[in-house]
């Protein structure tokens, strides 16, 4: 599936992915390929993106690694859209 990280400053990602997890206000949750359409309201918290991914070099510090081939994303909060396998995040 695509996923899309975009602030008010500069689209961070845009890429194909495995997996999200992100900080939903009703806690985390996860979506896969083939998930059902989503839309929610992102707390603060960590984006958890597992793939093999590639950070544009400008944006690479704002990006962590975490375990298992996952790429970590902190966050102030945001909304999140998934909708025909492409998930687009509007972070803070």
């Amino acid at each position: 599936m695509i996923l899309e990280i975009v602030t008010p400053e500069a689209i961070l990602f845009t890429g194909e992915v495995e997996s999200v997890a992100v900080p939903g206000i009703n806690g985390e949750f996860q979506m896969l390929n083939n998930h059902a359409p989503i839309v929610s309201l992102l707390q603060k918290g960590e984006v958890r993106i597992v793939g093999d991914i590639e950070i544009e070099e400008d944006f690479e510090e704002m990006f962590t690694k975490g375990e298992k081939g996952t790429t970590l994303l902190p966050i102030s909060g945001g909304t999140i859209e998934l909708k025909d396998n492409k998930i687009i995040i509007l972070a803070d």
